[in-house]
């Protein structure tokens, strides 16, 4: 898939679920858990001990059925070490132009934080396909993503930080293009207390949020 087929399937989804673990094999777990429950997006953060290698897996595993993205990538030699490794989109936490160039020079997708209009604005000159918009709860949450979009409506946003089952409708009819979800859906106690299926349900309500939400919005 190409890098527009990527971002497309993104916005479509509506869904970036952040698989930040502590360890290889829950991020795997957790992996299958939210494959099997339809979601066909997942980040992989480089905090998660052997990222690249869980990412290499998934991409073999999965072949293009599922989008299998890098998060927490500070650096061009991580970029290009995630990109080599099967990785069809890019996400940092904060605007870091070498990352971009390193995805623009790639073809693959590049989803850099930002937080003010000005790094919102920066970023997408420098050739992002999506913009996190990271801590976005904390920078106001809804509000703040429909006040950012109302003068920069041609910029494709991804609030992250603090999204919740509570406010996602709330974030996607605020003019969200996808959402990026840690925490509330990637639940480590659920898992390590054999609870699987409470991570798979809360991945479906979410589909369901964001699917009204846009039914709602137009």
């Amino acid at each position: 898939m190409n890098k527009e087929g990527v971002v497309e399937h993104i916005k479509r989804l509506g869904l970036i679920p952040i698989l930040r673990t502590s360890s290889a094999d829950d991020a795997l777990t957790i992996a299958e858990i939210l494959h099997g429950a339809g979601l066909t997006v997942l980040e992989i953060p480089l905090t998660v001990p052997g990222a690249v290698e869980v990412i290499a897996e998934l991409a073999r595993r999965w072949r293009g059925e599922v989008l299998v993205g890098a998060g927490t990538v500070l650096d061009r030699k991580s970029a290009s070490a995630c990109i080599a490794a099967g990785a069809t989109f890019v996400i940092s936490p904060s605007l870091e132009l070498e990352v971009i160039a390193a995805c623009n020079e790639a073809a693959v997708a590049a989803l850099p934080g930002a937080l003010t209009p000005t790094e919102i604005v920066g970023a997408w000159r420098a050739g992002a396909d999506m913009v996190k918009v990271f801590p976005a709860s904390a920078a106001g949450g809804p509000s703040y993503i429909k006040a950012v979009k109302a003068p920069l409506p041609q910029i494709a946003l991804c609030p992250t930080g603090g999204v919740s089952l509570q406010n996602a409708a709330a974030f996607i009819e605020a003019g969200a293009a996808a959402l990026g979800v840690g925490s509330d859906l990637v639940d480590l106690p659920a898992l390590r207390e054999g609870h699987g299926h409470v991570i798979a349900e809360r991945a479906r309500l979410y589909l369901e949020i964001v699917a009204e939400a846009r039914r709602k919005s137009g």
